[in-house]
């Protein structure tokens, strides 16, 4: 069966000045899947996803998304976040909570418990209470996306997820990852390598040379678009 997509790219460009970083993009993305956006670096995979997420204007075509009713919950890198920055582990997750509440509303008793089910969910209720400095890379990427699922959101778009990771770490992000999409949430994170997603994935976006396409995941990482 196929499943009807949730954001869809309409010949799409995006530039940065007069350069072309990505040029007539038709992409369609069904709701519930775990799609990498594989490429080389500075192939345009965050430019992509960051056009996804309405972070940066098209100078020619469309993004479709449902996110003017359900925003997306964006995962960016553990080192976007100054480690020196004075707050918990559950203050972090609770920053999900933000685009519901905004700043001055506290949160009640079903936000709290969104926020203690994403630290379950991810294994860092024990470290619930821990400052941030004080966890692991691997800990870090894993607040990152609790915090994502603490907000609700449907989409969840990551940018470089395991990034500066230990390769256990990577592994362990990854299958929580793929977890969530099997339960009907949307995925899309930018990745370098195919070596533990192609495990998971069943098919993948290709990003390189200005050009986009899906592809199936067991496709030669490197091939030609």
């Amino acid at each position: 069966m196929t499943l009807a997509p949730i954001i869809r790219c309409q010949d799409l460009s995006i530039a940065y000045g007069r350069e072309v970083v990505l040029r007539d993009v038709n992409l369609e993305i069904p709701r519930g899947v775990f799609l990498p956006f594989v490429g080389p670096n500075g192939a345009g995979k965050t430019t992509l996803l960051r056009s996804i997420l309405g972070l940066l204007k098209p100078c020619s075509g469309r993004v479709v998304t449902p996110f003017h009713e359900s925003p997306a919950g964006y995962v960016s890198q553990q080192k976007a976040i100054d480690p020196l920055y004075p707050v918990s582990a559950r203050q972090i997750v609770a920053m999900g909570l933000y685009p519901q509440l905004g700043w001055w509303r506290r949160e009640g008793g079903a936000e709290a418990e969104s926020v203690e089910a994403a630290l379950s969910r991810l294994g860092l209720s024990a470290h619930a209470h821990k400052h941030y400095s004080e966890l692991s890379g691997g800990m870090r990427q894993k607040l990152l996306i609790a915090r994502a699922l603490a907000s609700g959101a449907e989409v969840l778009i990551m940018d470089e997820p395991t990034s500066e990771i230990d390769e256990a770490s990577e592994v362990e992000v990854l299958r929580h990852l793929h977890a969530l999409a099997s339960e009907g949430r949307t995925v899309l994170l930018a990745i370098h390598g195919m070596q533990h997603v192609k495990e998971l994935a069943s098919r993948i976006c290709l990003v390189d040379r200005g050009c986009v396409r899906m592809a199936d995941a067991h496709e030669r990482e490197g091939a030609s678009l």
